[in-house]
């Protein structure tokens, strides 16, 4: 295993809820938007949407984006720790698939982001069965959602 990185998933409540996952590789933040959120149960492979990376110093940020910008709304911290990479994590994602170990308040255990094929900019965030994983796990929000 690499040495520890840091991760961030950020609780964003746009025009529809989402999360999004950002590892910290190359001098910035790699960045996912994922609908469903990062799930602990095996069995939800969640996709990941592939957006623009982000600067290091957005791993702590909580505000609100203001209306008329993009991603308008809330933002919070859901989750973040540190993560390590089994080998190079730039190179794995150019190769399509990043194995990692989250070592987070909340997600913990081995993951893998796989690149969907003839999917441009896809991918999808799955658990992998150790001891952490939990086939009831279910996501809950830090802030109320809005009906």
């Amino acid at each position: 295993m690499n040495a520890k990185r840091r991760f961030v998933i950020h609780e964003h409540h746009a025009r529809n809820l989402h999360f999004d996952l950002r590892l910290e590789i190359g001098g910035v933040l790699k960045s996912w938007a994922v609908p469903k959120g990062v799930s602990l149960n095996p069995h939800h492979k969640r996709l990941a949407i592939e957006v623009p990376d982000h600067s290091l110093s957005y791993i702590d940020y909580e505000g609100t984006i203001a209306e008329g910008k993009y991603g308008a709304g809330r933002v919070v911290v859901w989750d973040n720790g540190d993560y390590q990479a089994d080998g190079d994590a730039l190179e794995q994602l150019e190769n399509g698939r990043l194995n990692f170990i989250f070592h987070g308040k909340k997600l913990r255990g081995s993951f893998s982001l796989v690149r969907m094929k003839d999917r441009k900019g896809q991918w999808l965030v799955i658990k992998n069965r150790d001891e952490f994983a939990d086939s009831n796990w279910e996501l809950e929000t830090v802030l109320p959602v809005n009906p």
